[in-house]
């Protein structure tokens, strides 16, 4: 039967390409009326009612990306979609269910009938998509007919000007072959078949080329047989596909241009790690071969196969580790020049694979080829490349932390005499040790992070071969103006991390002592480095010998005190504070701590009570060894079996007033030592030091600091108290919450708030049995209650609120107006306490129900009552309205919702702005939250609502009026909008408009760019810029205008890339050919000096060559510049749900459960407008001309011109007007000459006696 393909179909797909056609309705099974209606355009709109319908409604997902293609005007896309469509009818036709067996039947038999090329390379195009979706069984059992179809037509078309079938019925051999089973490629049919397809694999064009290319990988590597349980180790085709590809190098030979040569190394760039072992060693000694040809291109292409084998992490059935250490071998004949940058940087990368899959595969092999090439590495250090330095540096990192470091554990310590392998480590490490020499000078930055790496990586085990090391490192960094000294800090940390700080003392000597006759100290820089890398040290090494020196150099500092000699008392005094921060280092995970804290307690408590210098470097040490020293049940005993002796000594540190203002900060520090030694304190200890504390609150003696000292003390210990204690402690406390000093009020808030928050049994206990006297006590003390405490009391609360249940409704009742005057308390704590509170009402009231929506109701209407009073009170309620309205829309009935809404609009008439400004919000939260076909009914009022706004209301938010604006334009349209707000609203609608107009374009354009980016075609070899691209021909007709370009420029790179250069001897020693090292000289870069590239200024550019430059302190007013989505977060953030950047920073800098003491709080800095400038600012250069008004400078009278230059004019090139102008130029230079004279003798007659 004929295809349904009809000129008539094509004809009408054209005219709608052009735009002279307009399908009406698509549902009307595409009818189109046209302007003459005669019985041949009948018959034509009949056709192309099948044909749009066969395209538009095609089921077959295969097709989804076809049907993209309908907007095209390119002639081969309009060809695809014709052929898709008549398919589609022929299917349809004959009742087909449009499966992939259907369509790939009905595309074969019309792969026959067709004749034209370009309905060939559609119907090609369509078979490619579709077999990849055929069942397995159908393929193997049509691939004689299949398989005999397409090499008909490769073998037709393989001499044609036109690739597009070829490539498209290659791609469809390549699946038809993947498709087969085991069984089937052991008849000679279907290697002859994959041998046709091989054979393209070095065609002329680079299309048909990379498409026959990435069909033998598929074929090879992703064949379905070879994922089964059952797969062979590779496939059946694999040895004969080496084997063309070892035939087609030889052939090729050592030809100039070695384009076949450079086609079948990109082949074997994916294919080696396919192929089994003897293959494998047959082509790499092929390899080698055509490297020695010295053609830069061929070696390069070469390297990249050897790069890819060892990267795909082959099984031992295709790269044994002998042949892959053979191989090691071999590629140091072709080590490049030091000079020449590409090729060296890809050796590199190849022998580091090489070594990392080596050690894969056998570890002691590997280990034993390293030491080679970490020295052919330590030489790439010379390279007057810096990439190459730095890629040197990165290939020895890698191999260290990847090759030897999984292995260190192994070894026991290393020594210079050691046997293998530790002989090898030894080697590899003095090749990098005499990186230390000075002819690497210029590198020493790289060399000090290689050494860092193996301090890291064999420090533990290989110190014994690394003391002279750390010796030269020290002595390197005393040289004068030595650059490197950071990294040679953070080599020696490694160092100290890996070896311990034992070691590193012994090798390096301190050479301090407390004796000393000269002030130098020359290794006091170890120090701050002991200090920052030290952990996992034995705590009795500090006890024993830096506690010593510590005590030594203060009796030295107290000495020179008494002497008077203030200079060399404050260096001792320094050092020996220096020596006690590295106490924190030791308690970080130390070795031995159950046997040496016994040892150290005694006399960190004395520095604690009697060193108020040291107190926070020890209160750090405590913590840092809880946190972190502590792991086993065993050392958190043995630690806290001391708290009886700390606790007390910081206890009386904490409660004593200190007369430095200075000292909050020691206090802090204190007191989070307090806390953190709680948590390993026995529970009957706390309780002691609790009722202690109590007896101190309740003393007549104590003074006020005192008793706000022990409340701190007290927070912090309540959480861990028993029940019976928390009891005494409530009494003690209850007075206080009405108390009239506020910072008592607050803290004795906080105690309870630990309390209620504690998820500790006794805490939870002590609430559940006190509910009623809490509910009770919290009522009474609400008149007292002061700003302040409201921060802890509505935390507080909130706990509580959780625990209630129904018969505790009338409490909550009691408590809803004093939160919502809440949510606008001054402190931000206080507000985001208030909303959190709000909702667990609501919550709880939800717990109490019957059902959510009746007791959201009946919750709403306790906050309802807010609307009647004071304007604080309206404003306070609207924003715990909007609130609740966002948490619990769900749980809301919509009459509950409308009759909110229209309250809140008669709210808008109100004069007072913070009640306006709370009802805009409420709207914004509305139209995110309600459903379009809901606001509809209330559009109306919402918008007269908003329309009736005072002329002082409407300038005051007319940015949030027109993000409101906005949003209503984007849910109801601009004209409903428009018809509902008064004339003076309509210039800011039509402004919001077309800027959204232009943000739909913008986005239809960034939209569109993303799309032609895509590529429509599949993929070809998942590698980009391939060798082959370099080597593209530009013969194929098809090529678009930007692909032509494009294979202009890599051509260009590509004879720029092929050419060689010949590196003669030094000075007049002559090239020696038969040097086995002669491949060096072959060089892939120009030899020579470097141009040195133009100095970039810091100044823009543009089109015309003029600078852009920027005054520092202009400031570009744009009022659109705060967005929608800005807009609303700052709604968001006043009902409690989101915070501004500098309230996050301030509750991450000061959590809730503490409080600021005095003289802590951040100094003042000037910074903004108005009162808040800064004052003794510099001005700016030139400030003095700017203008008060406008833009740019002014001249001042009296002062010279602001700027004095020619304006460049192209008329002043015009040979006509070149006299006037030299006039001009004469009268300037006139004028200066006189002014020199008048100068000259003016100078002169001041000269004279």
């Amino acid at each position: 039967e004929k295809s349904n393909l009809t000129v008539d179909a094509v004809k009408l797909h054209n005219e709608l390409q052009s735009g002279s056609l307009r399908l009406e309705r698509p549902s009307d099974s595409a009818q189109l009326r046209m302007e003459e209606d005669s019985a041949g355009e009948a018959a034509t709109e009949r056709s192309s009612g099948t044909f749009l319908s066969g395209l538009s409604d095609c089921t077959n997902v295969t097709f989804s990306k076809v049907q993209r293609f309908w907007e095209s005007n390119s002639a081969a896309h309009k060809e695809i979609c014709a052929v898709l469509a008549a398919v589609t009818e022929v299917i349809r036709s004959r009742g087909g269910k449009e499966s992939e067996t259907e369509y790939f039947a009905a595309l074969m038999t019309t792969l026959e009938a067709v004749e034209s090329p370009e309905s060939l390379a559609a119907v090609a195009y369509l078979l490619n998509l579709v077999l990849k979706r055929v069942p397995s069984p159908v393929l193997i059992k049509k691939f004689s007919d299949a398989s005999k179809a397409f090499m008909g037509i490769v073998s037709s078309q393989a001499c044609s000007s036109s690739t597009s079938a070829l490539r498209w019925v290659l791609s469809c051999l390549a699946t038809l072959l993947r498709k087969q089973d085991l069984a089937a490629w052991s008849y000679p049919i279907t290697l002859q078949v994959y041998h046709g397809l091989l054979s393209f694999c070095v065609h002329t064009k680079p299309k048909v080329r990379k498409a026959a290319q990435y069909g033998v990988c598929s074929v090879l590597r992703g064949s379905e047989f070879m994922f089964g349980d059952a797969a062979p180790e590779h496939h059946p085709a694999a040895p004969s596909t080496a084997k063309f590809c070892v035939q087609e190098i030889e052939k090729a030979g050592g030809t100039k241009e070695a384009t076949t040569t450079l086609h079948i190394l990109a082949l074997l760039r994916d294919l080696l790690p396919c192929f089994p072992a003897a293959v494998v060693k047959t082509c790499c000694e092929t390899l080698l071969r055509v490297m020695t040809l010295s053609h830069v291109l061929v070696t390069a292409c070469a390297m990249q196969a050897f790069h890819s084998l060892f990267s795909a992490q082959a099984s031992v059935a295709c790269l044994p580790a002998e042949l892959n250490a053979q191989i090691i071998t071999a590629l140091y004949d072709y080590v490049p020049s030091t000079s020449d940058l590409q090729p060296l940087l890809t050796w590199l990368s190849t022998m580091e694979r090489a070594h990392i899959n080596l050690g894969r595969l056998q570890k002691d092999l590997c280990w034993a080829h390293l030491p080679r090439l970490f020295s052919a590495t330590m030489n790439c250090f010379l390279s007057p490349h810096s990439q190459v330095v730095t890629a040197a540096a990165q290939t020895l990192e890698t191999l260290l932390s990847e090759c030897v470091a999984p292995h260190m554990d192994d070894l026991g310590t290393v020594s210079a005499s050691a046997p293998a392998p530790a002989a090898y480590l030894c080697k590899m490490f003095r090749s990098v040790e005499e990186g230390l020499t000075y002819r690497f000078h210029a590198a020493w930055d790289e060399v000090l992070r290689v050494l860092e790496v193996f301090f890291e990586t064999c420090g533990k085990q290989c110190h014994p071969i690394m003391r002279k090391c750390l010796r030269s490192l020290c002595d390197l960094r005393l040289s004068p103006h030595f650059p490197y000294t950071a990294e040679v800090d953070q080599a020696v940390g490694a160092a100290v991390s890996a070896m311990g700080p034992e070691v590193l003392l012994e090798a390096v000597p301190l050479e301090i002592d407390g004796k000393e006759e000269t002030l130098d100290f020359p290794r006091s820089w170890l120090l701050p480095v002991l200090r920052d890398y030290v952990q996992g040290a034995r705590l009795s090494f500090f006890t024993s010998y830096f506690l010593p020196l510590a005590a030594a150099l203060k009796s030295r500092a107290l000495e020179f005190t008494q002497a008077g000699k203030s200079v060399e008392a404050k260096i001792y005094d320094t050092l020996q504070w220096q020596v006690w921060t590295l106490l924190p280092g030791f308690c970080t995970h130390p070795m031995d701590l159950l046997g040496a804290f016994k040892g150290l307690a005694r006399t960190l408590g004395m520095a604690i009570s009697e060193r108020p210098d040291l107190r926070p470097t020890v209160c750090q040490a405590l913590r840092t060894l809880i946190h972190k020293g502590c792991e086993t049940d065993a050392e958190r005993a043995e630690v806290g079996r001391f708290a009886k002796n700390f606790l007390p000594i910081l206890f009386n540190v904490y409660s004593q007033p200190e007369e430095d203002r200075g000292s909050s900060a020691q206090r802090r520090s204190v007191l989070d030592t307090v806390r953190a030694y709680l948590t390993i304190t026995d529970p009957q200890m706390v309780c002691g030091f609790l009722q202690k504390a109590s007896e101190k609150l309740t003393s007549p003696e104590s003074s006020e600091f005192t008793r706000l000292s022990i409340l701190d003390l007290v927070v912090a210990m309540a959480p861990y108290a028993d029940e019976q204690s928390l009891g005494s402690l409530y009494h003690t406390i209850q007075p206080s919450l009405q108390s009239k000093e506020r910072s008592m009020q607050k803290k004795a808030y906080r105690v309870l708030e630990e309390v209620c928050a504690a998820p500790h049994a006794p805490c939870q206990a002590f609430v559940r049995s006190h509910l009623q006297d809490l509910q009770a006590a919290l009522l009474d003390s609400l008149k007292s209650a002061a700003s302040p405490a409201k921060r802890p009391r509505l935390k507080c609360l909130c706990h509580i609120v959780k625990q209630l249940s129904v018969e505790h409704e009338p409490f909550i009742t009691a408590l809803v107006p004093e939160v919502i005057l809440c949510t606008k308390e001054v402190s931000v704590g206080a507000r985001k306490n208030a909303f959190v509170l709000l909702v667990e009402m609501g919550h709880a009231f939800i717990r109490f129900g019957p059902t959510p929506q009746e007791a959201m109701q009946r919750f709403l209407l306790l906050v309802y009552a807010g609307l009647t009073g004071s304007v604080t009170m309206i404003s306070c309620t609207v924003l715990a309205l909007t609130r609740l309205f966002f948490e619990f829309k769900d749980h809301l009935e919509l009459s509950v919702v409308e009759q909110l809404l229209q309250n809140v609009c008669l709210l808008l008439a109100s004069r007072t702005r913070d009640v306006v400004k709370a009802a805009l919000g409420f709207l914004k939260v509305t139209l995110l939250l309600v459903d379009t076909k809901v606001l509809a009914k209330h559009v109306q009022a919402m918008l007269e609502a908003v329309g009736n706004l005072s002329d002082d209301m409407r300038r005051h938010f007319r940015m949030k009026l027109r993000n409101l604006f906005t949003k209503f334009i984007r849910k109801f349209g601009f004209e409903l909008v428009k018809g509902l707000l008064p004339a003076e609203y309509h210039k800011v609608l039509v402004n919001i408009r077309k800027a959204e107009a232009r943000s739909r374009k913008q986005r239809a354009l960034r939209q569109a760019a993303a799309d032609t980016d895509e590529e429509e075609a599949p993929p070809a070899q998942p590698r980009g810029d391939s060798m082959e691209e370099i080597l593209a021909d530009s013969e194929d007709e098809e090529e678009e205008e930007e692909e032509r370009q494009r294979s202009k420029e890599w051509r260009k790179q590509a004879r720029q890339k092929g050419q060689a250069w010949l590196k003669e001897g030094e000075e007049d020693e002559p090239l020696n050919f038969l040097d086995p090292n002669v491949s060096q000289r072959v060089l892939a870069t120009e030899p020579g000096p470097k141009r040195s590239r133009g100095v970039s200024h810091d100044f823009q550019v543009s089109e015309d060559g003029r600078l852009i430059i920027h005054e520092e302190e202009e400031e570009v007013d744009d009022d659109e510049a705060k967005g929608a989505d800005e807009e609303m977060a700052d709604v968001l953030q006043d009902v409690g749900l989101r915070s501004k950047k500098s309230q996050k920073r301030r509750f991450r800098e000061e959590p809730d459960d503490e409080e600021r003491e005095a003289g802590t709080y951040p100094q003042y800095r000037a910074g903004g407008s108005g009162i808040h400038r800064q004052l003794d600012k510099e001005p700016a250069f030139g400030a003095e001309y700017r203008s008060k008004k406008g833009k740019g400078d002014v001249k001042k009278k009296g002062q010279l011109d602001p700027y004095a230059y020619i304006p460049l004019n192209r008329a002043r090139l015009n040979r006509r007007k070149r006299a006037k102008m030299q006039g001009q130029f004469k009268g300037l230079m006139k004028g200066a000459q006189r002014g020199a004279k008048a100068g000259r003798r003016n100078r002169q007659k001041a000269q004279r006696p």
